[in-house]
């Protein structure tokens, strides 16, 4: 088993033949994310070739300026490097091409050609791209200079589509199913209408039990797959909106997680929340970080996505704590190895994030949430917080694409087709 920060826990498995010196290495993961994940390397330097890649089985490669793409569902998943992916294609493309040359010559020779042309990729005579495209999720490519933004790689993650889901194995709910579902609803309105109302009464009466209720329901521990529970509770926060808590604590290896996921959808605009710490006992202030939120601290130049330690509810002190503890376990960026002039970088953040908790170095600390789902305590409420600054903002296009609005239809959605085939079940 071992820990990705950034990513997650996967567990690596790695085979060699003593007789015939037949290698394999391949990783397990867990379940498919809820978005598919798009990576696109642009590789400039040598340094480049020696990136980090997370590949899970259901995961393309390619690289658009040889015309080069090596399809998912064709092998397990493995952990290596951008220039292990193209050796290892370069080694399967040469398979069999004994046998070619006296068979299919032509053949032969163009895969001769392409051979060389990837071989090109390795010497880097001119830069390429390198996209990974994984509908479930669970791929990665390393950011060496994390956690700052890296102009040459750019990750975007996307709703997938009906037929990526049933690639994933992925049931799709019945389209009939729903049409009977939503007629006998209209005969229940029409014919039961007292029944309703009482019934309506009941869910109200029942929706106020459950706010005040911790819901328990089983799952399986992250860390080593034996049974547990996650208990869930929904919260209101003040001045805020309601918010669902789930916490899990395996009573076998004593892992515990805790995950926060908003109540009440994506808001309408953006939010941006400023904070200029100036007195240690800001640490202490309620912090809510959802798991589309981008922390930043500019005094350290210092970024990082939403995906770092997803959705989180704790203090401004615990949530520093998390990504300073984050950053200090990342294989890469503080293995062994890792380049000298890198690692003075990283201990110095590390340095500076401890000086934070600690409350000697006053820094601004920024949360920019294009869902509008994070929170930040305001200790003078209801007045303003002279030291905190909220900014509501219209999202980009790009910002919608990757909360897949820009796709979402929530009036007009039943076609011509539906409707007809709703009124014959009718």
């Amino acid at each position: 088993m071992t820990r990705i920060p950034h990513y997650k826990d996967v567990i690596l498995t790695s085979f060699e033949c003593d007789y015939c010196g037949n290698k394999n290495t391949g990783f397990q993961l867990g379940q498919v994310q809820e978005q598919g994940v798009r990576y696109e390397l642009y590789l400039e330097n040598e340094d480049d070739l020696s990136r980090q890649v997370v590949r899970s089985g259901h995961a393309t490669v390619s690289v658009p300026e040889v015309q080069l793409e090596i399809p998912g569902n064709t092998d397990k998943g493995e952990v290596t490097t951008v220039e292990g992916i193209l050796r290892r294609t370069i080694e399967e493309l040469n398979q069999d091409q004994s046998a070619r040359r006296m068979e299919q010559r032509e053949v032969a020779d163009q895969i001769d050609d392409f051979i060389d042309k990837i071989l090109g990729l390795l010497t880097l005579n001119e830069a390429f791209t390198l996209i990974v495209d994984d509908p479930s999720g669970n791929s990665f490519v390393e950011n060496p200079l994390a956690p700052h933004v890296d102009p040459q790689l750019k990750k975007k993650v996307y709703k997938r589509t009906p037929e990526q889901n049933t690639q994933l194995g992925l049931s799709e709910d019945d389209v009939v199913e729903k049409k009977l579902d939503s007629v006998s609803e209209e005969i229940e309105k029409k014919d039961t209408s007292k029944d309703e109302e009482l019934t309506k009464k009941k869910d109200k009466e029942d929706a106020e039990n459950i706010k005040d209720e911790v819901l328990v329901f089983s799952t399986l521990c992250d860390r080593c797959s034996v049974p547990t529970k996650t208990n869930m509770k929904i919260v209101k926060i003040p001045y805020f909106k309601e918010v669902i808590i789930m916490a899990m604590h395996c009573e076998s290896c004593g892992h515990r997680t805790n995950e926060v996921k908003s109540g009440t959808g994506v808001s309408d605009l953006g939010k941006r929340i400023t904070l200029k710490i100036t007195d240690p006992t800001d640490l202490a202030r309620d912090v809510l970080k959802s798991e589309t939120c981008e922390l930043s601290i500019p005094e350290l130049d210092f970024c990082v996505g939403g995906g770092l330690i997803g959705g989180k509810f704790t203090t401004l002190e615990g949530l520093l704590m998390n990504i300073r503890e984050d950053l200090d376990s990342n294989p890469f960026l503080m293995g062994d190895s890792i380049e000298k002039n890198r690692k003075v970088i990283v201990d110095k953040l590390l340095d500076d994030l401890e000086m934070v908790i600690k409350g000697n170095l006053m820094v601004t600390f920024i949360m920019d949430d294009p869902a509008g789902n994070s929170y930040l305590q305001n200790v003078y409420a209801p007045d303003d917080d002279p030291e905190m600054t909220i900014e509501e903002y219209e999202r980009t296009f790009e910002q919608n694409e990757e909360l897949g609005l820009n796709d979402m239809k929530t009036e007009n959605y039943t076609d011509d087709s539906t409707c007809n085939d709703i009124s014959e079940l009718s």
